[in-house]
Protein backbone atom coordinates (compact mmCIF):
# COMPACT_ATOMS: atom_id res chain seq x y z
CA UNK A 1 0.00 0.00 0.00
CA UNK A 2 1.48 3.76 -0.76
CA UNK A 3 2.54 5.93 2.04
CA UNK A 4 -0.27 8.16 0.73
CA UNK A 5 -3.42 5.54 0.97
CA UNK A 6 -1.95 4.04 4.79
CA UNK A 7 -1.90 7.49 6.03
CA UNK A 8 -5.92 8.03 4.93
CA UNK A 9 -6.48 4.52 5.98
CA UNK A 10 -5.26 5.47 9.68
CA UNK A 11 -6.75 9.05 9.33
CA UNK A 12 -10.09 7.33 8.87
CA UNK A 13 -10.18 4.84 11.40
CA UNK A 14 -8.73 7.24 13.89
CA UNK A 15 -12.02 10.13 12.94
CA UNK A 16 -14.78 7.01 12.77
CA UNK A 17 -13.57 6.15 16.85
CA UNK A 18 -14.13 9.29 18.10
CA UNK A 19 -17.33 11.30 18.20
CA UNK A 20 -20.17 9.04 17.32
CA UNK A 21 -23.40 10.82 17.62
CA UNK A 22 -25.57 12.99 20.05
CA UNK A 23 -26.99 10.53 22.53
CA UNK A 24 -30.00 11.13 25.18
CA UNK A 25 -29.09 9.96 29.11
CA UNK A 26 -31.90 10.38 31.79
CA UNK A 27 -33.16 12.72 29.29
CA UNK A 28 -30.51 15.21 28.97
CA UNK A 29 -28.56 15.57 25.39
CA UNK A 30 -25.35 15.11 25.19
CA UNK A 31 -23.82 15.90 21.48
CA UNK A 32 -20.96 13.87 21.79
CA UNK A 33 -21.79 10.72 23.06
CA UNK A 34 -20.57 9.38 25.46
CA UNK A 35 -16.89 10.84 25.07
CA UNK A 36 -18.44 13.98 27.06
CA UNK A 37 -18.14 11.95 30.60
CA UNK A 38 -15.42 12.14 33.25
CA UNK A 39 -12.74 9.53 32.54
CA UNK A 40 -10.53 9.31 35.75
CA UNK A 41 -10.83 9.88 39.28
CA UNK A 42 -7.91 12.39 40.50
CA UNK A 43 -9.10 12.29 44.17
CA UNK A 44 -11.68 11.38 46.74
CA UNK A 45 -11.59 12.42 50.40
CA UNK A 46 -15.07 11.06 51.74
CA UNK A 47 -14.01 12.38 55.10
CA UNK A 48 -12.69 16.10 53.55
CA UNK A 49 -14.51 18.15 55.85
CA UNK A 50 -14.79 15.25 59.36
CA UNK A 51 -18.01 14.34 58.84
CA UNK A 52 -19.45 10.75 58.75
CA UNK A 53 -18.33 8.75 55.58
CA UNK A 54 -20.41 6.39 53.85
CA UNK A 55 -20.05 2.30 53.93
CA UNK A 56 -16.88 0.55 51.79
CA UNK A 57 -19.93 -0.62 49.17
CA UNK A 58 -20.50 3.30 48.34
CA UNK A 59 -17.60 4.58 48.33
CA UNK A 60 -15.70 3.10 45.20
CA UNK A 61 -14.91 6.89 43.41
CA UNK A 62 -14.71 4.99 39.90
CA UNK A 63 -18.68 4.83 39.80
CA UNK A 64 -18.63 8.40 39.15
CA UNK A 65 -16.94 7.98 35.50
CA UNK A 66 -18.15 7.60 32.22
CA UNK A 67 -22.02 7.58 31.68
CA UNK A 68 -24.77 7.44 33.89
CA UNK A 69 -26.06 3.80 34.76
CA UNK A 70 -28.85 4.75 37.35
CA UNK A 71 -31.92 6.00 35.23
CA UNK A 72 -34.01 8.34 37.06
CA UNK A 73 -32.76 10.74 39.74
CA UNK A 74 -34.51 8.99 42.87
CA UNK A 75 -35.04 5.36 42.34
CA UNK A 76 -31.70 4.26 43.58
CA UNK A 77 -31.24 2.99 47.52
CA UNK A 78 -27.87 2.83 49.58
CA UNK A 79 -25.75 -0.10 48.41
CA UNK A 80 -25.00 -2.72 50.41
CA UNK A 81 -22.92 -5.37 48.30
CA UNK A 82 -19.58 -4.79 46.86
CA UNK A 83 -18.40 -2.06 45.63
CA UNK A 84 -18.38 -2.81 42.08
CA UNK A 85 -21.70 -3.76 42.35
CA UNK A 86 -22.72 0.02 43.15
CA UNK A 87 -23.63 2.49 40.18
CA UNK A 88 -22.93 5.32 41.87
CA UNK A 89 -20.08 6.88 44.30
CA UNK A 90 -21.20 8.78 48.05
CA UNK A 91 -19.43 11.23 49.06
CA UNK A 92 -19.60 11.46 52.75
CA UNK A 93 -21.07 14.38 54.84
CA UNK A 94 -18.64 17.21 53.43
CA UNK A 95 -16.85 14.94 51.31
CA UNK A 96 -15.17 15.56 47.89
CA UNK A 97 -14.17 14.43 44.76
CA UNK A 98 -12.07 15.31 41.77
CA UNK A 99 -12.46 14.10 38.24
CA UNK A 100 -10.55 14.20 35.07
CA UNK A 101 -11.86 14.60 31.44
CA UNK A 102 -9.01 12.93 29.50
CA UNK A 103 -10.20 12.51 25.67
CA UNK A 104 -12.53 15.75 25.61
CA UNK A 105 -12.65 18.99 27.92
CA UNK A 106 -16.06 21.31 29.32
CA UNK A 107 -15.90 24.59 27.43
CA UNK A 108 -18.45 27.28 26.71
CA UNK A 109 -21.18 27.56 24.65
CA UNK A 110 -21.01 31.21 23.89
CA UNK A 111 -24.79 31.11 24.79
CA UNK A 112 -26.84 30.97 27.97
CA UNK A 113 -27.26 26.97 27.52
CA UNK A 114 -26.04 24.70 30.10
CA UNK A 115 -22.65 23.12 29.48
CA UNK A 116 -22.30 20.54 32.67
CA UNK A 117 -24.48 18.06 33.92
CA UNK A 118 -23.97 16.45 37.25
CA UNK A 119 -26.15 13.62 37.91
CA UNK A 120 -26.44 12.73 41.55
CA UNK A 121 -29.25 10.53 42.34
CA UNK A 122 -30.68 9.12 45.52
CA UNK A 123 -34.32 9.46 47.13
CA UNK A 124 -32.58 12.42 49.83
CA UNK A 125 -32.18 16.36 48.28
CA UNK A 126 -28.31 16.94 48.37
CA UNK A 127 -26.91 19.79 47.44
CA UNK A 128 -23.61 20.06 45.81
CA UNK A 129 -21.06 22.79 45.02
CA UNK A 130 -18.95 22.41 41.59
CA UNK A 131 -15.68 23.83 40.72
CA UNK A 132 -13.64 23.73 37.35
CA UNK A 133 -9.64 23.85 36.76
CA UNK A 134 -7.81 23.53 33.45
CA UNK A 135 -4.62 22.72 35.30
CA UNK A 136 -6.10 20.85 38.55
CA UNK A 137 -4.44 23.78 40.04
CA UNK A 138 -6.31 27.04 39.61
CA UNK A 139 -10.46 26.20 40.04
CA UNK A 140 -13.28 28.41 39.59
CA UNK A 141 -16.52 27.92 41.56
CA UNK A 142 -19.29 27.84 39.16
CA UNK A 143 -22.30 26.89 41.47
CA UNK A 144 -23.82 24.62 43.26
CA UNK A 145 -26.33 21.88 42.19
CA UNK A 146 -29.58 21.51 44.32
CA UNK A 147 -30.05 18.10 44.87
CA UNK A 148 -30.77 15.28 41.92
CA UNK A 149 -29.38 15.77 38.95
CA UNK A 150 -28.38 19.08 37.57
CA UNK A 151 -26.71 21.35 34.97
CA UNK A 152 -24.64 24.53 35.08
CA UNK A 153 -24.04 27.16 32.85
CA UNK A 154 -20.50 28.44 33.02
CA UNK A 155 -20.76 30.74 30.34
CA UNK A 156 -22.33 33.32 32.84
CA UNK A 157 -19.17 33.58 34.52
CA UNK A 158 -17.53 35.08 31.90
CA UNK A 159 -15.95 31.46 30.51
CA UNK A 160 -16.07 30.88 26.59
CA UNK A 161 -15.57 28.40 24.10
CA UNK A 162 -11.94 29.59 23.97
CA UNK A 163 -11.54 28.20 27.43
CA UNK A 164 -10.84 24.61 28.46
CA UNK A 165 -11.29 22.70 31.18
CA UNK A 166 -9.77 19.16 32.11
CA UNK A 167 -11.04 18.74 36.03
CA UNK A 168 -13.88 18.93 37.79
CA UNK A 169 -14.38 19.19 41.57
CA UNK A 170 -17.28 18.34 43.67
CA UNK A 171 -17.93 18.59 47.46
CA UNK A 172 -21.19 17.83 49.35
CA UNK A 173 -22.59 20.57 51.18
CA UNK A 174 -22.74 19.13 54.63
CA UNK A 175 -25.59 21.08 55.59
CA UNK A 176 -28.12 19.45 52.90
CA UNK A 177 -29.26 16.14 53.00
CA UNK A 178 -28.87 13.24 56.40
CA UNK A 179 -25.28 13.40 57.63
CA UNK A 180 -25.45 9.65 58.70
CA UNK A 181 -26.16 6.26 57.00
CA UNK A 182 -24.41 3.81 54.68
CA UNK A 183 -24.66 6.58 51.48
CA UNK A 184 -23.90 9.48 53.26
CA UNK A 185 -23.46 12.83 51.40
CA UNK A 186 -24.19 13.62 47.69
CA UNK A 187 -24.37 10.15 45.60
CA UNK A 188 -22.56 10.81 42.31
CA UNK A 189 -23.78 8.66 39.10
CA UNK A 190 -21.93 10.70 36.15
CA UNK A 191 -20.55 13.73 35.28
CA UNK A 192 -20.81 14.77 31.46
CA UNK A 193 -19.69 17.74 29.86
CA UNK A 194 -22.66 18.76 27.45
CA UNK A 195 -20.42 21.13 25.75
CA UNK A 196 -17.25 19.56 24.91
CA UNK A 197 -14.62 19.51 22.71
CA UNK A 198 -12.62 15.74 21.89
CA UNK A 199 -8.94 15.93 22.92
CA UNK A 200 -6.94 12.49 21.39
CA UNK A 201 -4.35 12.06 23.88
CA UNK A 202 -1.58 11.43 20.23
CA UNK A 203 -2.52 11.48 17.56
CA UNK A 204 -2.93 8.20 15.69
CA UNK A 205 -0.69 9.25 12.34
CA UNK A 206 1.97 10.81 14.25
CA UNK A 207 2.53 8.15 16.69
CA UNK A 208 2.53 5.57 13.96
CA UNK A 209 4.85 7.84 11.41
CA UNK A 210 7.21 8.35 15.03
CA UNK A 211 7.20 4.29 15.55
CA UNK A 212 7.95 3.63 11.87
CA UNK A 213 11.14 6.03 12.09
CA UNK A 214 12.37 4.24 15.21
CA UNK A 215 11.51 0.89 13.78
CA UNK A 216 13.49 1.62 10.84
CA UNK A 217 16.73 2.90 12.79
CA UNK A 218 17.07 -0.60 14.94
CA UNK A 219 17.11 -1.99 11.53
CA UNK A 220 19.79 -0.36 10.60
CA UNK A 221 21.59 -0.45 13.54
CA UNK A 222 20.74 -4.70 13.16
CA UNK A 223 22.24 -4.48 9.54
CA UNK A 224 25.44 -2.88 10.47
CA UNK A 225 26.03 -4.99 13.87
CA UNK A 226 25.91 -8.10 11.36
CA UNK A 227 28.17 -6.40 9.03
CA UNK A 228 30.59 -5.69 11.87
Amino acid sequence: MKKSGLVTLLVTGFLLSGNVGAVIYDGVNFPDGAVSFADAVVSYDPSFSGGNTPTAANSDPSNALGVPEVAGSTSVQACTGTPADCPFVSLGSGGQITLEFIDNALTGSDNADLDLWIFEVGPDIEDTFVEISMDNLTWFSVGTVFGTTGGLDIDVLGFSSADLFRFIRLTDDPNEGSAVGPSVGADIDAVGAITTVAIPAVPVPAAFWLFGTALIGFVGMARKTKVG
